[in-house]
């Protein structure tokens, strides 16, 4: 609840002109503008951290899609008010959102300066959300990561100076194990197109972690993070050869961390979705004392880069909240025909095919939501499933609700995209949009920015830590 500047210094005994003077150099994240005065959340007993010095923390992302890892690091989005674990991360200073129930996540240190991907679709929708953040869809390079690389060793000016991270979520098809599990050696060009040889290449869609690689090579920032399926820690020694060709990078420049597998639901995600994190640091930029720490086999708790967990899906603790569940994400969302937002009105219109088949299952309230794919149509799950088809949601049966799958918004919602994140973006004139069935496609690849946000605040919390500074 937001309060007058006067209100907050009578609570907490301090001065109006001293309030207003440090919220208008934006030292209090509690502090919004209203009018030509300032509003303070009155939820804390102290103003928010102060970021006095703290220089802003330059992100260049690839394989960017629409920009779920891009939100999650820079921070500034609403959350529900469940997915937020204050005793484990009592420094995440949310104040209330516009709607009951969610929280404002604060801006983090993290900028984005530079994205990229080969999707056309991808970069409207990342354009049309992140233009309102005040970030130039200049800043977003669309076409192949491969070309981007070739054309800068070409001598085109390509990417930003001073990167202090370079993040990509490269493609996972190849080593997901609900696809063909090719690897490496996938049969797909870095464009998409199928290859005309069966030779293995550098340029096929398997290997494009190394055109990551090359980006780091060339901007060589602080550290790196690079996301997958789960599936590539457990094909073959996937996991162990992308390691080392990252510390070879400027001639085994790079400590880089054991990979380890998050669950989203630990980290107040509602869904189930694991993926594997690689995080690198150039050694060269750690402090002496972080560059012993995090060679040492086993990272002390302090160093370790990875975020704790705050919500007890695979395994419980006295301080973890129960898994976010689909009833409180979903809780708001009307049915598609009363709905006023495109993203909730499109759903996938693909018929009921049997349980034998992939996305014919009906979602539980109470629990987590399946795994949001990269896919559409008859991929999608079920909001709900008619009584003949198994349906369990009676209630809303017998009310008139019809068997339907679950809308793009409803996807959205189980990814933690905000509700101001438009997905379904229709055509204007000689402006392309976006589809509902690229919009599936765009929220299933992204990473949730809430699982994001956790990356991102970890890091922001330790990154004095390691690289030094006040």
């Amino acid at each position: 609840m937001f309060i007058s500047p006067s209100k907050y210094v009578e609570i907490h005994d301090k001065s109006v002109d001293a309030l207003q003077r440090r919220a208008a150099k934006g030292l209090y994240r509690t502090a919004r503008k209203t009018s030509s005065n300032r509003a303070v959340d009155n939820e804390e007993e102290y103003p928010f951290k102060e970021n006095i010095h703290k220089k802003t923390i330059t992100v260049l992302s690839l394989f960017s899609g629409c920009g779920g890892l891009d939100l999650g690091f820079e921070g500034d989005f609403d959350v529900l008010e469940e997915a937020v674990n204050k005793k484990i991360n009592p420094d995440w200073h949310c104040i209330n959102s516009t709607v009951a129930g969610w929280k404002r996540l604060p801006k983090t240190r993290f900028h984005t300066v530079f994205a990229n991907d080969i999707r056309k679709d991808g970069k409207i929708a990342w354009c049309t959300y992140f233009e309102k953040r005040g970030i130039e869809s200049s800043a977003y390079r669309l076409g192949s990561i491969v070309d981007i690389v070739k054309a800068h060793k070409n001598g085109e000016v390509i990417f930003p100076q001073n990167i202090d991270v370079v993040t990509g979520g490269f493609p996972c098809q190849d080593f997901s194990v609900a696809g063909k599990r090719r690897g490496f050696n996938s049969n797909k060009s870095h464009n998409g197109d199928t290859l005309k040889t069966n030779t293995p290449s550098a340029e096929n869609r398997g290997q494009l972690y190394m055109w990551m690689r090359e980006v780091v090579e060339i901007t060589q920032p602080k550290m790196f993070i690079a996301e997958n399926v789960k599936g590539l820690a457990n094909l073959d020694d996937v996991k162990s050869i992308i390691e080392n060709d990252f510390r070879s990078v400027g001639g085994n420049g790079y400590l880089v961390i054991d990979a380890r597998v998050l669950h989203a639901a630990d980290y107040g995600v509602p869904q189930s979705r694991e993926r594997v994190l690689f995080i690198g640091f150039k050694k060269s930029a750690l402090t002496n004392e972080a560059l012993q720490e995090l060679s040492a086999q086993n990272v002390h708790p302090l160093y370790d880069p990875y975020p704790p967990q705050t919500h007890a899906y695979t395994k419980d603790g006295d301080d973890l909240m129960p898994p976010t569940n689909l009833s409180q994400a979903l809780a708001g969302l009307l049915e598609p025909g009363k709905s006023l937002d495109l993203s909730q009105q499109k759903y996938s219109k693909a018929k009921y095919m049997g349980k034998h088949c992939q996305g014919q299952t009906e979602i539980i309230l109470s629990g987590i939501g399946p795994t949001i794919r990269s896919e559409h149509h008859g991929n999608i799950e079920y909001r709900r499933l008619a009584e003949e088809h198994g349906g369990k949601h009676i209630k809303e049966l017998r009310s008139g609700l019809m068997e339907r799958r679950l809308s793009i918004r409803e996807c959205a919602r189980i990814q933690t995209f905000p509700d101001d994140y438009e997905f379904v973006i229709p055509s204007n004139g000689e402006t392309k949009g976006v589809s509902a069935s690229s919009a599936y496609k765009l929220i299933g690849n992204a990473v949730p920015p809430l699982l994001g946000y956790h990356i991102a605040m970890r890091l922001e919390k330790n990154w004095d830590l390691y690289f030094g500074g006040n």
